[in-house]
């Protein structure tokens, strides 16, 4: 018995989603009585047993090229073999494009009971039960797992990283592993960004900008932040920045520690994709933009007038010139 943690790699280095999930994983492990362990699909080059600081006591690396790509159908077919092998009864994903892609597909394979989008640590009192959030996180449910393997995957920042002292042992599988379907003929990738997945801030901007020779007010903010940057629906649909950065339902989902949003109304659709935010910071000019009813904090005025004076003091309290 074991909970299994499949951990999110890209370019031979391990995500920063995958410490959350690690924790998560070694938490829950301690709860059901188990040990943690991790599994890395793929060539890494990170120090694997460094990760036993975040709670695993054995990392299962199957190191092999085929599996540098995700390929969804690959992927599942290897993990469900290696929870085999470990006779893991709890997988772990991250609620990533990945776990999004693999999860499912390991439930259906080990006949598992999957709990997608969890928002928390089960309840392990009466059963396993899992909460998670539903109805585009406006609201949550209980979910109970029956089946002898049980499978979960962790919405992003849901829980707080746990370090220690620990160091894991590093197990090189010895598993077949059958050629991709899938080619990769290309990897395009947007560089010199913080990407919007992985940023702890996000400054967004909306059609409250007016149009893109302004947006050097949100870029100058975002600089001094150490910030992702994005934006709204109709600020991508009219090209006035790419469509990787819109955020919301029908764009990328993000869970920052703090999410500023510039100029944007706070259509439900954008909510959808923000909500989990941490902390939500509005900046309208609108009283009455329907942003305010979720944000932590709202400023009622003209960001023009407010966004500079927040950047000159962010500077002055980080000694910046």
């Amino acid at each position: 018995m074991s909970v299994l943690i499949v951990l999110d790699q890209s370019d031979n280095h391990i995500k920063k989603s995958a410490y959350e999930i690690l924790s998560y994983g070694a938490t829950l492990a301690a709860q059901i009585g188990t040990s943690a362990e991790a599994l890395v699909l793929g060539t890494v080059n990170d120090d694997l047993a460094a990760l036993g600081k975040y709670g695993v006591t054995k990392v299962h690396q199957l190191n092999n090229e085929n599996l540098n790509h995700v390929d969804g159908q690959l992927y599942a077919k290897t993990i469900a073999e290696v929870v085999a092998q470990t006779s893991a009864t709890v997988v772990v994903f991250s609620q990533t494009h990945t776990g999004k892609s693999v999860a499912s597909r390991v439930a259906a394979r080990l006949k598992a009971g999957l709990v997608a989008g969890a928002a928390d640590l089960p309840d392990t009192s009466n059963g396993f039960v899992v909460r998670k959030t539903v109805f585009s996180s406006k609201a949550f449910a209980n979910i109970s797992i029956l089946t002898p393997i049980k499978v979960i995957s962790l919405n992003p920042n849901s829980v707080s990283i746990k370090t220690t002292e620990g160091i894991a042992a590093v197990n090189q599988l010895n598993i077949s592993v059958d050629s991709s379907k899938v080619k990769v003929t290309a990897v395009n990738k947007i560089t010199g960004e913080i990407p919007l997945t992985e940023a702890d801030i996000v400054v967004s901007g909306g059609r409250g900008l007016k149009g893109p020779e302004n947006w050097g007010v949100l870029l100058d903010l975002a600089k001094v932040l150490g910030a992702g940057t994005a934006c709204s629906r109709p600020v991508g649909d009219a090209h006035w920045r790419p469509h990787h950065e819109h955020v919301g339902q029908t764009g990328v989902q993000v869970a920052p520690n703090l999410y500023i949003a510039l100029g944007i109304s706070g259509a439900i659709q954008h909510l959808a994709g923000v909500n989990r935010s941490k902390i939500m910071v509005v900046i309208n000019k609108d009283p009455e933009a329907p942003f305010f009813k979720a944000a932590d904090y709202g400023i009622v005025g003209d960001l023009f007038e407010i966004v500079p004076q927040m950047t000159a003091e962010i500077k002055k309290l980080k000694g910046i010139a």
